[in-house]
C-alpha cells in the first residue's frame, strides 16, 4: 500500500482534494526532518537550562529520576511531572483537532501554530525570568512544562495530521530502522524488511536532524544562555511556512 493510501485510510472517510493530497505529500516529505531538528534543540536546551529535564524524550526522565533516587543525587520533581503533563498535552491537542474539524495540511498548520506559540512562551519566560539561574525554581518548572507541551503537540500533530510520516519522537526506533535497512541494502541475500526505498532515507534524515539540533543548541546555550530558545522558535515559524 502506498504512503498516500495509508494516509487516506488513517484519516477515515475524509477525502482530500487533489491539491490538498499533493500538499500532504510535500509535508510528509519535508516537515519531519525539520521537526526533528526542533525536537533536538528543545530537548538539549531544556536539559541544560531547565534542571536536566528531557522535554522531547520525556520517558528518559524516569531513568534520570530513578538514578537520583538510588544514588542520592539532586532530585527534580519536574522530571516526574513531565510525563503526566505530556499525556495531558497530547489529549488537549486531540481536543483541539476534534473541535477544529480540520484534517490533513489544514490541521497540521493549526497545530504547528500551537507549537510555535508554546515555544515562543518558553522563550519569553526564559528572557524575563532567567530560569537557568535557578533550574529547580518555579519559573524553570513552568517553562519546562510548556516546552514538554510543545513537544507533545509536535508528536501528536504528525499522528493526527500526517499519519504516514515517520515519528520524530522515537529516535531509538529510527536508529533501528536505519541499521536494518542498511543491512538489507548491503546483503546479497533476501531482504528481511518489507521493500521500502524511502525507509533508510527517512530514518537517516530524522536521526541527522535530531543530532544537528542537539549540536547547534549545545553551542547556542554556551553562547546565548536563555536566549538559545530563540532558535527552535525561529524554526517553528519556518515549519508553519512550509507548503
Amino acid at each position: 500500500m502506498s504512503t498516500l493510501a495509508r494516509n487516506s485510510a488513517a484519516l477515515g472517510n475524509w477525502a482530500a482534494p487533489a491539491d490538498e493530497t499533493a500538499e500532504l505529500s510535500r509535508l510528509e516529505a519535508r516537515l519531519p526532518a525539520l521537526l526533528s531538528v526542533i525536537a533536538g534543540m528543545v530537548d538539549l536546551t531544556g536539559f541544560f537550562t531547565l534542571g536536566h529535564v528531557f522535554t522531547a524524550h520525556v520517558t528518559g526522565n524516569l531513568v534520570v529520576a530513578a538514578a537520583a533516587a538510588v544514588h542520592g543525587g539532586p532530585f527534580n520533581p519536574a522530571q516526574i511531572l513531565a510525563i503526566p503533563v505530556f499525556m495531558v498535552a497530547v489529549a488537549t491537542v486531540w481536543l483541539i483537532a476534534q473541535a477544529s474539524d480540520r484534517r490533513g495540511p489544514s490541521l497540521a498548520r493549526l497545530l504547528l501554530l500551537v507549537q510555535f506559540l508554546l515555544l515562543a512562551a518558553v522563550l519569553i519566560l526564559s528572557i524575563i525570568t532567567r530560569p537557568s539561574a535557578d533550574p529547580q525554581g518555579v519559573a524553570a518548572g513552568i517553562a519546562v512544562m510548556i516546552a514538554v507541551a510543545a513537544m507533545a503537540c509536535q508528536y501528536a500533530l504528525l499522528r493526527l495530521a500526517i499519519p504516514g510520516a515517520v515519528s520524530t519522537a522515537v529516535m531509538t526506533g529510527n536508529l533501528t530502522n536505519t541499521v536494518l535497512s542498511l543491512m538489507d541494502l548491503l546483503s546479497k541475500h533476501r531482504a528481511l524488511l518489507p521493500v521500502d526505498a524511502g525507509r533508510l532515507s527517512r530514518s537517516w534524515h530524522l536521526l541527522l536532524g535530531f543530532l544537528l539540533g542537539c549540536v547547534v543548541s549545545a553551542s547556542a546555550v554556551s553562547v546565548l544562555g536563555d536566549w538559545a530558545w530563540s532558535l527552535p522558535v525561529v524554526l517553528s515559524a519556518l515549519a508553519i511556512a512550509i507548503r
